[in-house]
């Protein structure tokens, strides 16, 4: 049985989508156990809606909630009753819970997990791996996406061997092709750290390194993991996010604008429908957060139903492929190398 626990408070349509979505997750799997943090009452009167396995789920009773006001550093000092410090604090002390999934503050859970959870053996700072889709209908893992803004070449090593062992194991990526982002395909292209960098990925044998990817080759289907620095994969995720909702939102207005183009759109429905399910985010979860020592997910504040149904079952996918164990080994392999 893989235990998780879900912090059910904190998000924008939190209790509500938490908790039918940590249902439908018990109902895709059958050796899967949740406790969901927060208000018991509550929590209690949404689970009354649907009739989960009782046996495989547990309530935390947490009143308190971390919002997006509150400063990281002081939530998880002050806050100890809220959601998502009683799920951190069940997460570290009790061995048979595996995995935590929140959508609550990222600032916080970053704090919290780095203060409380702690490191794998050997992990200089753990990073965050989103997953998106690439232009043939594959993944494309993002490490890191907004942890750390602040790194080093050896940073930039450990998300791609980190990375590359989530993708393989949980989304069956064989020998995944690591693009370091860049201002250039050139080897010699970028700042001294991508220059460093560079050196290290190409001559470490536990990863498939592809070379450095421009920003407009990311998700050309070229790459299946982009390794950079948290500032410019944050921005990288955001552009695209923005760039997406904003060609929809003119494909809309250009659609309306005239008949003929109204009268193709309707043969095309179908189309239009297909791209976007496969450009929504909700769909692929939230970004893992490789190195710490448990698997811990973060959803996106905005998460449906659907979104979190997909980061508990990411934190089921991890725990029950030993992700973090085999991240350990790999890791420790490429240490003895250097």
């Amino acid at each position: 049985m893989v235990k998780i626990v879900v912090d059910c408070f904190g998000g924008d349509r939190s209790p509500g989508v938490n908790v039918e979505g940590a249902v439908r997750a018990l109902e895709k799997e059958k050796d899967l156990y949740l406790v969901l943090s927060g208000d018991g009452e509550r929590i209690r009167n949404l689970l009354d809606e649907y009739s989960p396995d009782a046996s495989r789920l547990d309530i935390l009773h947490a009143p308190d909630v971390i919002d997006c006001h509150d400063k990281p550093t002081d939530a998880v000092r002050l806050k100890r009753e809220s959601s998502m410090m009683k799920a951190i604090k069940l997460l570290r002390e009790d061995n048979t819970v595996r995995g935590l999934v929140s959508t609550g503050s990222t600032g916080a859970l970053v704090a919290a997990a780095l203060l409380r959870i702690g490191r794998i053996p050997g992990v200089i700072r753990p990073a965050f791996c989103p997953i998106l889709p690439n232009l043939h209908g594959g993944v494309l893992g993002i490490c890191d996406s907004g942890a750390n803004v602040d790194i080093t070449p050896d940073h930039l090593l450990q998300y791609a061997v980190m990375g590359s062992v989530y993708l393989s194991e949980t989304m069956g990526v064989e020998k995944p092709r690591v693009g370091l982002l860049n201002v250039g395909a050139e080897a010699e292209k970028g700042d001294e750290l991508r220059k460093q960098a560079y050196k290290k990925l190409a001559s470490c044998p536990d990863i498939n390194f592809s070379g450095n990817a421009e920003g407009r080759d990311v998700f050309s289907g070229d790459f299946d993991l982009i390794v950079c620095d948290g500032f410019s994969g944050n921005v990288l995720i955001k552009s695209v996010e923005g760039t997406s909702l904003a060609l929809l939102k003119r494909l809309k207005s250009d659609i309306g604008s005239k008949f003929r183009y109204k009268l193709g759109a309707l043969f095309m429905k179908q189309m239009f429908l297909d791209e976007k399910e496969l450009m929504n985010y909700q769909n692929y979860g939230g970004s893992v957060m490789l190195g710490t020592s448990k698997t811990v997910v973060k959803g996106h504040g905005s998460s449906n139903t659907r979104a979190v149904t997909e980061c508990i079952l990411q934190a089921y996918r991890m725990e029950s492929a030993s992700v973090n164990e085999k991240i350990e080994s790999i890791l420790g392999k490429v240490e003895n190398n250097d």
